[in-house]
């Protein structure tokens, strides 16, 4: 009880500071968040060898273990060597006098916003928590395990899967066969920034649909008149991002996009159940 009413006091006092005051509290957050990415800035950097040879510049090698795993199911189901990817190398070169310390500094401060994620992720919610009433808050209970569970796992979809059909599209890719592909660290960083924070956002789609029901501005029905475009989308984007024609590859990238797409359609429906369920109380 005692807790309760510490928290709604908290409430009442952040709904009535001035516009500054939220400035001032949103800048305590900001700088916490940037300490955090400075402290996994500097695990990175402690580990820097190791981070770029062997994650940064994994998918440009044959023995990467999306390669490997992919050629196992080849022979698994009898394919051969159709989906193994072998003889497969990646020249680097550095035209730049600064390149490689730019891309230095480029890859310890992505690393430590990908392992600050789930703190900078605490402080925003700090930061909105006092603004929500106790019924809302009870409907988001673990939100920051579900928020930082899925960008991981949306890290991991984009490391393991998007980036290596990708890199190895483009680095067998050749318009003439006197056209040698040598490409420069930083376009290959710039490719693969995207890849991975970017499926690591995308994975966010099913609590951002949520609370788009929520507030009544997409419904479960949408969604669903919507999922023949929605299925059009993903399967052109796993058939560009996956090498040769080959139906398992892309179903491989495109079965997790489309069951996100389905759990959003069951979340969006669970709020509106629980929307309607909540108007039949108050006229009762």
């Amino acid at each position: 009880m005692a807790l309760k009413l510490f928290n709604r006091n908290a409430a009442n006092q952040r709904a009535e500071m001035s516009f500054v005051d939220h400035l001032e509290v949103l800048r305590g957050h900001l700088f916490r968040s940037v300490l955090a990415i400075v402290a996994g800035a500097i695990i990175v950097g402690v580990y820097n060898k190791f981070v770029i040879r062997n994650i940064l510049m994994g998918p440009t090698h044959s023995d990467f273990p999306t390669y490997r795993l992919m050629c196992r199911v080849s022979h698994a189901l009898g394919l051969g060597q159709s989906m193994c990817i072998s003889d497969f190398s990646v020249p680097m070169q550095n035209t730049a006098v600064g390149g490689q310390l730019s891309m230095f500094f480029s890859v310890v401060l992505i690393g430590g916003l990908i392992l600050s994620f789930p703190y900078i992720f605490y402080e925003f919610w700090k930061f909105v928590k006092p603004a929500l009433t106790e019924k809302e808050l009870g409907k988001t209970r673990g939100v920051i395990f579900w928020v930082s569970f899925l960008f991981f796992v949306g890290v991991g979809f984009g490391y393991f899967v998007v980036s290596p059909y990708t890199i190895h599209f483009f680095a067998t890719f050749q318009v003439d066969e006197g056209i040698e592909n040598r490409w420069t660290i930083g376009s290959y960083l710039d490719t693969m920034t995207p890849l991975i924070l970017g499926s690591g956002l995308a994975f966010q789609l099913p609590l951002v649909m949520f609370f788009l029901a929520k507030v009544g501005i997409v419904t479960a029905t949408f969604l669903k008149q919507s999922r023949k475009y929605a299925l059009v989308i993903v399967l052109i984007v796993a058939g560009i991002i996956t090498p040769g024609p080959d139906v398992i590859s892309q179903m491989t990238v495109a079965l997790p996009l489309l069951l996100l797409y389905e759990v959003s359609i069951i979340l969006c429906r669970r709020v509106e159940k629980e929307q309607a369920a909540d108007e039949v109380k108050e006229w009762s």
